[in-house]
């Protein structure tokens, strides 16, 4: 099957998440770090990021971000990895159809990845299954490994803050807003910038 995702068609199957309306605003997001207006009209934002940025999505999955960073900001060189092989071959053949120039890694976290980044964004598994409002059976489609995580569902989330503390400038995390309140206070070493829906934008203090 395909989804719509920023206006492009995406493969997905059993491998990989279904792309949300919701993480089409870590785009947004990072466009607005680039200095693009994601909308016509919109005020041209501040740059944040070099001409030509090092953009790293962590959990790429179907390749939906990665793929949709590189089309709208051309000069990046974006990076994407994943710790499912699976998932990366789904990547893959995203972003060769669409005809997106995206570098795919193997690695759990940044465990495995070398070099600094300019930007960081993250759709890391962050459902806790025990959420009374949670329908088990609108996600019995999707891999487990994509979805839930333990401490709340915080625990990949968390690991990621500590691994990419002297690693990027900025970082765009995708949580649910029930969650927003614990991320925040978990690492004072990363500063808010903007909240937009599921989307959490960091500056961080002490970068790399």
């Amino acid at each position: 099957m395909t989804k719509d995702f920023y206006g492009r068609e995406f493969f997905v199957g059993s491998d990989v998440l279904i792309p949300r309306l919701e993480t089409e605003a870590a785009i947004d997001l990072a466009l607005s770090l680039a200095g693009k207006p994601y909308l016509p009209g919109l005020k041209v934002p501040e740059r944040r990021l070099p001409a030509r940025p090092r953009i790293l999505d962590v959990g790429t999955g179907s390749g939906c971000i990665a793929t949709t960073l590189k089309l709208e900001l051309e000069e990046a060189e974006v990076f994407a990895c994943d710790i499912s092989d699976s998932a990366l071959e789904v990547a893959k053949q995203n972003a060769r159809a669409l005809g997106a120039s995206v570098s795919f890694l193997k690695s759990d976290l940044l465990k495995d990845i070398e070099g600094n980044f300019d930007l960081v964004v993250a759709n890391l598994p962050y459902v806790d299954r025990t959420w009374d409002w949670l329908d088990l059976k609108s996600l019995a489609k999707e891999p487990e490994l994509a979805l839930f995580a333990e401490d709340g569902g915080l625990k990949l989330i968390k690991s990621l803050l500590d691994e990419a503390l002297h690693r990027t400038k900025f970082l765009i995390l995708e949580a649910d807003p029930c969650q927003h309140e614990k991320i925040l206070a978990y690492n004072e070493h990363y500063r808010l910038i903007k909240t937009s829906g599921f989307q959490l934008l960091f500056r961080v203090l002490g970068e790399c």
